[in-house]
């Protein structure tokens, strides 16, 4: 049989690029290294490994390995989770989550919360990074599930798996001072209009600057937030114009006293789940999704609301 110690060996060289990096990585001596793969490579009686100058290149058959082992690994990722995450009876489950920053908490929230409804008691621990820390620390098997507005950005090499939950219109909020001076047809009131505007490096942000391009609109930017919930207060107190998913309309409304200006039923946006699980089985993953999917985004993306004199039709 392979060894899996050998196998993980030369995956790291593989992957970092040298006997000495992998050397650092895995606190082992070169030589230590160099032996494990000569004997992987005499099990499986082929030459992985091959010099090139003062370094190292794959064979074709290393390259065979190497996405084997890839896979192989993966694999065992998905395991570890699977088992962490099965139910044992009279014990707590513990549930760690990371939120992307830019994802509304209110919405983060309302993904979540299926999953301390499980009929087994569980400790959710939740945090809140960017996207990338959150990935990395992913990887590293510290957290179960990362929920984000993106999937995985091309240039971040981690092994996981996104699902997708679904996706929301994009709705634009005003406290009703700053409603009242919006005067014209949504979305031509925006035009000139106070705009609290996310951070020019989420998703939204550069959906929405693409949108105000295509209908050559020119709001009045008096803010940028990486924090959607700061955005929000701000707008409660007049700031400007703010937006949020239109599956939480009603919601925002009601708590930020504020109006819906109108809806950019063009303008979408889309939430993931990743987890190094690529079939879920962790309970808690399968909670959010099933809930996700069949309840928070069952509907249409979002109804078509317009807005003509100053006021959204009752």
């Amino acid at each position: 049989m392979i060894n899996y110690k050998h196998l993980h060996y030369f995956m790291q060289v593989a992957k970092l690029g040298g006997v000495a990096r992998a050397s650092e990585q895995l606190h082992l001596s070169s030589q230590t290294i160099s032996g494990q793969i000569q004997l992987l490579e005499e099990a499986l009686g082929s030459a992985l490994l091959a010099k090139s100058g003062r370094g190292l290149v794959l064979t074709e058959a290393g390259r065979l390995v190497l996405g084997y082992a890839q896979e192989i690994f993966s694999t065992g990722a998905e395991l570890e989770a699977a088992v962490r995450g099965h139910p044992k009876r009279g014990h707590t489950l513990e549930f760690r989550i990371g939120v992307a920053e830019v994802v509304p908490k209110s919405l983060a929230c309302r993904l979540i919360e299926p999953a301390m409804l499980l009929p087994q008691p569980v400790r959710i621990v939740c945090r809140e990074w960017k996207l990338d820390t959150l990935l990395a620390e992913l990887a590293l098997h510290r957290i179960d599930l990362v929920i984000s507005d993106a999937p995985i950005p091309p240039a971040i090499s981690v092994r996981a798996y996104r699902h997708r939950l679904g996706a929301s219109g994009v709705s634009f909020f005003a406290a009703p001072a700053v409603f009242e001076r919006c005067t014209g047809a949504f979305p031509g009131c925006l035009d000139g209009a106070p705009m609290l505007m996310p951070g020019e490096d989420s998703v939204l942000g550069q959906r929405l600057r693409t949108w105000f391009q295509a209908n050559a609109l020119e709001p009045r930017i008096v803010g940028e937030f990486d924090d959607s919930a700061l955005a929000k207060a701000f707008g409660r107190r007049g700031a400007g114009i703010f937006v949020g998913p239109s599956v939480l309309a009603r919601e925002i409304e009601s708590q930020f006293n504020v109006k819906t200006l109108g809806l950019a039923f063009d303008l979408v946006e889309e939430f993931f789940a990743i987890s190094v699980q690529r079939r879920v089985t962790h309970p808690c993953i399968v909670a959010i999704t099933q809930a996700a999917r069949n309840e928070l985004f069952a509907g249409p993306v979002a109804a078509r609301r317009t807005r003509t004199t100053g006021r959204l039709p009752s």
